[in-house]
């Protein structure tokens, strides 16, 4: 798989978060890697491939889910509990991005299969450390299943 093939999809509803963590992953030479959804049932959507998703090779299947739990409507737990219930989408990295430090959130997260769980730095500097951190460890170094037979 080359990294022409690695999307990441980006679930986040606050348009300021979306341009902040587009920026960068462009400063993290990430540019072509990252789509973004707004809510949980454009996530739902873009992973079943239906409606305004359904041409696969402009909305490819993400090998990692960056993913906001606080969004309008349905949370980032209604994501994560839909995709762990899918077999075709239970093996795909999904990575909590939220700015809460609740414990129970945390918790929650990893109980419905969140694969790690990262705070939103406040500095954009921090920031773009922790993408060019994501870059490097889910883009470079980590090694991904088969897809699974359903």
């Amino acid at each position: 798989m080359t990294q022409a093939n690695f999307i990441v999809l980006l679930v986040e509803n606050d348009e300021n978060d979306i341009v902040l963590i587009t920026r960068a992953f462009e400063k993290a030479s990430l540019p072509n890697t990252l789509r973004t959804v707004r809510s949980c049932e454009q996530a739902i959507g873009y992973f079943s491939g239906e409606g305004h998703f359904a041409d696969r090779a402009r909305h490819p299947l993400p090998v990692l889910v960056l993913l906001d739990l606080k969004l309008a409507g349905r949370s980032g737990f209604d994501v994560l509990h839909w995709m762990r219930n899918h077999p075709e989408f239970k093996r795909v990295p999904a990575v909590v991005l939220s700015s809460s430090r609740e414990s129970g959130d945390v918790n929650r997260a990893y109980e419905l299969g969140a694969t790690s769980y990262m705070v939103k730095p406040v500095a954009f500097d921090e920031l773009q450390a922790m993408v060019q951190a994501i870059g490097t460890y889910w883009l470079l170094f980590n090694r991904y299943p088969d897809a699974p037979e359903v």
